[in-house]
């Protein structure tokens, strides 16, 4: 990659201060991928490329901290369901018709309303490897990849199998630029304990981390309850599984119990409101997490089951609805929604020395904002605008380690008109019977 110099000159930027954000105007100097420096423009500085921050705002590239990104292929097909019904009677039959090179546009799709929105790093589930990677690299977006491995509807061999192929994924490709990886159990309810023990003793010889659903739904509850007599939370403490740094996405039931736990082992949790909302799967208790020091961080969950992939829409509900909630109007203020949806989910992806945000030292992962739109006025607090009012259509220019993906409102690396026709093609023909 070319060591280009950027400098974006005199923009309002959430920066961090103390163990909040505000916004200050500033010089931002990038070299190469990283931040030089946040403040004033050193006078031997001299910028390959100048941005102008008039009407502007950066903020850090936000990070979905739980997605299924080629399930944007399979957005608006299995609407107004409950959720298992919706899982095993829409999602994975449309999915067994996924053929060579679907996964690769869907993922391409995610990437492109992702970017959009100001994403600069998501985290991914899902069940091949190859496609996604070239995707990502293709995109140029940076992302934490798992393949969603179950054994509860197979044999010893194939759940072997699966494991096998994450495993070597992992070896093979680790290093890669802007790519890292975890072992991801795709849940209680299609994970055995023996095959969890097993994952987590994989894990542990890789040095990775595990991406898992945990506490979605109330059928999850029941089925573990009468199963095992346990929490999900019980039942994967007594796999081993939280010997290792965990992503639990959903954790929308928590018993105190389960909370202690969480907590215990330094877990994070990604908490994906519209997802559960829609599926009627709750609300997570994201303020007790809060309250017990538990690193929350945001996502949007497959567009399947959100229908979207702007992590702004998200930052929103989340600001909002924890409000109501718990009849609390400080319940997460908006410089903490923001920092939830970049530094927190930074932290569970074990990346908060790299991104997250912006510090002199870390990679350039950046999204500015045109702010000269009517409800973006009067200028009186930007953070409140960008939690309760923002579009995500206000993402003008996304940077992601120094390199301009989006300029301007136009994508840089990918070919979106071909990535929407191939999408279209292929939602078609996944849907005939």
């Amino acid at each position: 990659m070319l060591n280009v110099k950027i400098l974006l000159k005199k923009i309002n930027a959430a920066l961090p201060e103390g163990d909040t954000l505000a916004v200050r105007r500033c010089d931002i100097g990038i070299d190469g991928t990283r931040i030089l420096f946040a403040g004033d423009c050193p006078n031997d500085f001299t910028p390959d490329k100048t941005i102008n921050g008039t009407g502007k705002f950066v903020i850090p590239g936000l990070v979905n901290a739980h997605t299924h990104a080629a399930m944007a292929l399979l957005r608006n097909r299995a609407d107004d369901l409950p959720f298992m019904a919706w899982l095993f009677d829409h999602i994975i039959p449309m999915e067994d018709r996924l053929s060579e090179g679907d996964i690769y546009w869907g993922t391409m799709l995610a990437a492109c309303e992702m970017l959009r929105s100001g994403t600069t790093c998501f985290n991914d589930m899902y069940f091949t490897g190859e496609e996604i990677i070239q995707a990502c690299r293709d995109s140029g977006i940076r992302a934490q990849l798992s393949l969603g491995i179950t054994n509860a509807y197979c044999d010893k061999a194939a759940a072997d199998a699966k494991l096998d192929t994450s495993v070597e994924q992992i070896r093979q490709y680790r290093g890669t630029e802007r790519l890292t990886f975890a072992l991801a159990p795709h849940a209680p309810y299609t994970c055995t304990p023996e095959y969890i023990a097993q994952i987590a003793g994989q894990a542990k010889k890789l040095g990775v981390g595990i991406h898992t659903h945990l506490g979605e739904s109330r059928d999850e509850i029941a089925q573990i309850k009468e199963k095992y007599n346990q929490s999900p939370f019980e039942y994967m403490e007594e796999a081993g599984l939280f010997e290792l740094p965990v992503l639990a996405a959903h954790c929308v039931y928590m018993t105190e119990a389960d909370m202690q736990i969480a907590a215990k082992y330094n877990m994070s949790v990604a908490t994906n409101p519209v997802s559960n909302l829609k599926l009627s799967n709750g609300i997570a208790p994201v303020k007790q997490m809060l309250d017990a020091g538990i690193n929350v961080a945001l996502g949007t969950d497959g567009a399947a089951s959100n229908n979207s992939q702007n992590m702004i829409r998200e930052l929103g509900y989340l600001c909002l609805l924890h409000k109501g909630m718990n009849e609390d109007a400080q319940c997460i203020p908006a410089a903490q929604g923001l920092q939830i949806a970049t530094l927190g989910g930074a932290k569970a992806l074990g990346l908060e020395s790299e991104i997250g945000s912006i510090e002199a030292g870390k990679q350039a992962d950046l999204a500015i904002l045109n702010i000269e739109h009517s409800h973006w006025y009067p200028h009186s607090n930007l953070l409140a605008t960008l939690c309760y009012g923002a579009q995500g259509s206000e993402v003008e220019t996304v940077i992601v380690g120094g390199e301009i993906l989006l300029e301007n409102g136009a994508l840089t690396k990918i070919d979106e008109e071909r990535v929407r026709f191939e999408a279209q093609r292929i939602s078609e023909r996944l849907c005939q019977v």
